[in-house]
């Protein structure tokens, strides 16, 4: 016990010395900051057709037998070769026909049949605020300066919903999309609810898991009250506003039956323009029958036309990797050097009492 006292001081001693340095260095990161507009961030991209390739060759590698798979490296080699060397004579001709005036649209027509359609692949893992909205903006702005007619994005989305603004804003980011004259897939592998699917029903296609959540298209909002607890303890509560519904249910007032009333209303209104969106986006769906706040999945919402297509987002890819170009874009937000410490700092702490907690606990097994 007198090493596990010792230690734990050392330990204290130790992390106050580096808080108070990255508490410095922090002040002084952040000083240098204050004149930036807005925090940067940096872009991913990742060629998914070629990651498909080298994960099929590696395999492939392992299984077959060393002679075969040498001469299917040769095939493969042999049409590769024959594949650059039809794309030559492709160009050579398409530059000829140029030349003619009325021959250009046809053959360009032809050209453009043969080159291969790009998928843009983006992520979105909702919280309660939508707060990869952030992200999910600059990499939709990304796709929509660099894709042509013609070319895919799919979503994966992953949301149990939240906040109206917030999805409201997700949603009118994929508008974006389909405005630019591009194929929007939104892929829902376990969840897209309320606010989910709110973002899910702008896409041209929506496919989902077999037992992937789907729906919940309701609005619900909660809070406690605290006036006969504050009541009880003499404790009187004020609030003076400027408009007949600034507020309306309160968590230390006492409510009123007109304050409820207005309430529900406004989770009414809510309601509709939430329906409203959902029938503007998908016509067919019976909006009376799911617009109930049940969820219900993926075979299910098949049926009930709240999805296109029962194919998870691996499959959407795999399929169609060979014949499109897939690239999967992701936006990561620089966080500011005082955040990056902050987090810096707890997880040293937790490292430090996780020791002093397993050499505890060491100590109690060796003397017993």
């Amino acid at each position: 016990m007198e090493f596990l006292s010792e230690y734990g001081m050392f330990l204290l001693k130790a992390i106050t010395i580096v808080v108070a340095i990255l508490v410095v260095v922090g002040a002084a990161a952040n000083a240098s900051q204050k004149h930036k507009k807005h925090t940067e961030g940096s872009f991913e991209v990742n060629n998914l057709s070629d990651e498909i390739e080298e994960i099929k060759d590696d395999l492939l590698k392992e299984i077959m037998s060393e002679e075969d798979y040498k001469a299917l490296q040769k095939e493969k080699k042999k049409k590769e070769k024959e594949e650059a060397k039809q794309k030559k004579k492709e160009e050579k001709a398409a530059k000829k026909a140029k030349k003619s005036d009325s021959s250009t649209d046809s053959d360009d027509s032809e050209e453009s049949e043969d080159e291969k359609s790009r998928i843009f692949v983006l992520n979105f893992d909702g919280d309660v605020e939508a707060s990869g909205v952030e992200n999910l903006r600059e990499e939709i702005s990304a796709v929509i300066t660099a894709a042509e007619e013609g070319d895919t994005v799919l979503l994966r989305l992953e949301s149990p919903g939240g906040m109206v603004h917030s999805y409201g804003l997700a949603a009118s980011q994929l508008t974006r999309l389909r405005e630019a004259k591009l194929k929007l897939v939104i892929a829902v592998d376990q969840v897209a609810a309320s606010g989910g699917y709110m973002m899910a029903c702008v896409a041209d296609e929506i496919i989902a898991a077999p037992f992937a959540v789907v729906g919940s298209i309701g609005v619900v909002a909660e809070l406690p009250n605290f006036h006969r607890l504050l009541k009880n303890n003499y404790v009187d509560y004020e609030q003076h506003t400027a408009g007949e519904y600034k507020r309306t249910l309160t968590m230390f007032a006492e409510n009123t039956d007109a304050a409820r009333e207005k309430f529900k209303e406004e989770l009414q209104e809510t309601h509709d323009l939430f329906k409203e969106f959902i029938t503007v986006n998908r016509p067919a769906l019976d909006i009376d029958k799911v617009a109930t706040g049940e969820h219900w999945y993926g075979t299910t919402a098949l049926k009930l036309g709240l999805i296109d297509k029962i194919q998870t987002s691996d499959d959407y890819i795999l399929h169609n990797a060979k014949d499109n170009e897939v690239f999967e874009i992701n936006y990561e937000i620089k966080k500011p050097l005082a955040e990056r410490l902050s987090l810096s700092i707890q997880g040293a702490v937790e490292k430090g009492f996780l020791a002093v907690w397993k050499k505890s606990i060491e100590s109690r097994l060796f003397k017993s």
